[in-house]
């Protein structure tokens, strides 16, 4: 126990599942099973009327599925009632043709030779049915009733034993013996695996022979009413154990612990501790494989009801790394522990999950968008005004004069721009944010156009060394002469007047 506690930790607490614990718990009434625990089903077919005759049309599986009382029972009835017909029509033959009264008459030619009365004609067709052949007792030619007789005995024995021994073999050969070998964990548990709440419950497998293609499924049988008002007492609803990612595809050679993810497509989505209680439903847990040793088909089965489900635990590892090989102690496999489990439904977790919090209410969220927007405007500035200082150090004073007051304006639209949450960066969006700041245009904005105007087309020398400057003018010319001549005798006179 304490090497056990030093491996999951202080607050997991093992607990006994045996049924002769000490701890006496409430005494439930017992309701009645659809499925016992061993896999038998609690349903039984009453008043069918005329339909028994359908029994009959398919007697053989009627006799495979008898019990083996009744099975022997019909075995020697069948062949003793056959061998008893059999022998007495030999008897009958024997005596129409008088070879009972002439038996021991040497010139006598009988139809059966030796057979003188009943128990002689009984052996006779003994010694003919089982092949024995003692060679006393034999068909003579003189009897061609004799001959088609033994005829339709050999083809009505060929009959009887084909019928009889396959069915006896079949019954011998089932794998319902195969399946008792395929153990269930006396309960189920709900507690929590990577994170999400599970259903899990436990297979193994006694034998060392392999259940080949086994697969499992899982159905919740519980009791409903639909919305139009019918009441379906054994609704049978399908358990995802994997059908999506093939997880239901076992390989059963240790013990594995099978496991029902509780989302909002599963039934037991909003079933909670308290509400656990109160339910009544069912699990039927159906496991199929084909047998390794005879090819096949075995289903085991058992069930779970609702006080069979435990709340917050898990089950116990058996497996352990021994020399060479691994060991699994089926002596726990039954065992299951407490683990720390939210006594909270699956859909009430995910509606406090759910529940706005105060940092994402929509006004924070605008006056982040407000601040960022703020702090992105004044960063742009704070960029422009190092550039201008940058490159203002290596330009003449005529060009840094010009560029000075390209810069103020930038600013300027900028810090204006700013106010209504626009964010402008480069001198190639100035027109088009100078038209969103107001409808109707004043007359210092259309000066401050002009002058943006004609900073915008002499922008690009300017970005040139000094070095260049010459060879780059003639570029941006549209005419002969220089850009100033282009230019209306108003920006000309506003130019001189700011450069000087």
């Amino acid at each position: 126990m304490s090497a056990l506690r030093r491996k999951f930790g202080e607050d997991y607490q093992v607990v006994n599942t045996s049924r002769a614990a000490s701890y006496t718990a409430p005494v439930k009434k017992k309701r009645q099973r659809f499925v016992d625990k061993n896999g038998r089903c609690n349903v039984q077919h009453g008043n069918l009327g005329g339909e028994t005759s359908r029994y009959l049309s398919d007697l053989f599986t009627t006799l495979v599925d008898l019990k083996w009382r009744w099975n022997l029972l019909i075995f020697i009835l069948t062949y003793t009632i056959a061998w008893l017909v059999m022998a007495s029509m030999w008897w009958v033959i024997a005596y129409i043709r008088g070879d009972l009264n002439r038996a021991h008459d040497s010139t006598y030619t009988p139809c059966v030779a030796n057979v003188y009365n009943f128990p002689s004609a009984f052996l006779f067709f003994i010694e003919t049915e089982a092949t024995i052949g003692y060679g006393y007792r034999y068909i003579t030619e003189k009897c061609p009733e004799g001959i088609i007789l033994f005829l339709f005995q050999s083809l009505l024995g060929s009959i009887v034993d084909a019928f009889l021994i396959g069915c006896m073999f079949i019954k011998m050969s089932q794998p319902k013996k195969r399946a008792e070998t395929l153990m269930f964990s006396h309960d189920a548990v709900i507690s929590q695996r990577d994170g999400k709440m599970c259903l899990m419950f436990r297979v193994g497998n006694l034998r060392n022979s392999h259940m080949v293609s086994a697969q499992i499924r899982c159905k919740l049988i519980k009791s409903r009413q639909t919305p139009e008002g019918e009441f379906l007492p054994l609704d049978q609803c399908e358990l995802d154990v994997g059908f999506g990612t093939g997880a239901d595809q076992l390989f059963l050679v240790s013990p594995l612990t099978i496991c029902h993810e509780i989302n909002p497509k599963s039934p037991f989505f909003d079933l909670s501790q308290r509400s656990l209680m109160n339910e009544q439903f069912e699990i039927v847990v159906i496991l199929e494989g084909i047998v390794e040793t005879t090819g096949m088909t075995c289903q085991a089965r058992t069930s779970y009801t609702e006080d069979e489900v435990l709340w917050g635990h898990r089950f116990l590892p058996v497996m352990s790394l021994e020399e060479g090989f691994f060991r699994v102690d089926y002596s726990q496999f039954h065992a299951t522990f407490e683990v720390p489990t939210p006594p909270y439904s699956v859909k009430e977790q995910e509606e406090q999950m759910a529940l706005p919090s105060p940092l994402n209410t929509p006004a924070l969220g605008e006056a982040k968008m407000a601040r960022r927007e703020r702090v992105f405007s004044v960063d742009c500035i704070d960029t422009i005004e190092e550039r201008s200082s940058s490159s203002s150090s290596r330009l003449p004073s005529k060009l840094q004069r010009m560029s000075s007051g390209k810069d103020e304006l930038q600013r300027k639209i900028l810090r204006m721009t700013s106010h209504h949450s626009e964010k402008t960066c480069s001198t190639g969006d100035l027109p088009l944010k100078l038209q969103r700041i107001s409808s109707v245009p004043s007359q210092g904005d259309v000066e401050e156009r002009l002058q943006l105007k004609a900073l915008k087309i002499s922008s690009e020398p300017m970005t040139h060394s000094t070095g260049d400057l010459e060879q780059s003018v003639p570029i941006t010319q549209v005419g002969v002469g220089r850009p100033e001549d282009n230019l209306p005798a108003k920006l000309r006179k506003m130019n001189s007047d700011r450069l000087t």
